[in-house]
């Protein structure tokens, strides 16, 4: 990738590092609104014609946690969103259902015995993360943007909002499927404060300078390092 604005590969601190207290006007970039216009209409049409592309991969996770686990299908959690109002997350359930912390709280680390032997297909391969494209459809994510947490996730052992002043800019775009920061690395467990603080920089460096072909580079990178290569767990 080259080192241009809309580079999907780059070190958020070259230009624009974290800064406290820093107005909504600096984060929110200089994206008209035509092209937040558009980005709402490439996420729909893509969310939809992927559903139906991936409805037979789909039905079969469906049926093969159902059939091997006591419990619900899908897991459903509430995040924070666009302008810090909630909304209810979808997911492919992977774990034991009396085994689930509904809170988040509790982060999913390497071989948690939590996991079922399915889940742990779905997670290393993102499957799980798939029933969100209804959420996208409902207008509650886009396909790229911000991970969206649980209120009160903690990082590095302390609340997010402690650990980086201008967390919560991070909601002025609504969260994403995926992110600059996946497609950088930074997924998974927040127990590293250093990582943590890193994954909020480059949440801000995207929503500083969105733009389409911003997106399509994130989402074409994302199904090769998270679908194709199988980072997760």
């Amino acid at each position: 990738m080259g080192s241009t604005g809309t580079s999907a590969r780059r070190s958020p601190a070259q230009h624009h590092p974290v800064r406290a207290a820093e107005p909504v006007s600096t984060i929110v970039g200089t994206a008209r609104p035509w092209q937040h216009g558009l980005k709402r209409a490439m996420d729909f049409s893509l969310a939809l014609a992927a559903l139906i592309a991936l409805s037979p991969l789909l039905l079969t996770i469906a049926l093969i946690i159902k059939t091997t686990s006591r419990g619900p299908v899908f897991f459903k959690q509430y995040r924070v969103g666009l302008g810090n109002s909630q909304f209810e997350i979808y997911k492919f359930r992977s774990m034991f259902t009396e085994r689930c912390d509904l809170t988040g709280v509790s982060q999913t680390t390497e071989n948690d015995p939590r996991v079922t032997p399915i889940g742990r297909f779905i997670r290393k391969t993102s499957i799980d993360e798939l029933p969100q494209l209804l959420n996208v459809l409902k207008g509650d994510m886009s396909l790229v943007g911000p991970r969206p947490h649980v209120a009160g996730m903690l990082a590095g052992g302390v609340p997010y909002e402690e650990l980086v002043a201008n967390y919560p800019m991070r909601h002025a775009m609504r969260p994403g499927l995926t992110g600059l920061a996946q497609v950088n690395g930074f997924r998974g467990p927040t127990t590293d404060a250093t990582k943590a603080r890193l994954r909020v920089e480059y949440d801000l460096e995207y929503i500083r300078r969105f733009s389409i072909a911003l997106d399509l580079r994130i989402i074409l990178r994302t199904v090769w390092t998270e679908f194709l290569s199988g980072s997760g767990y």
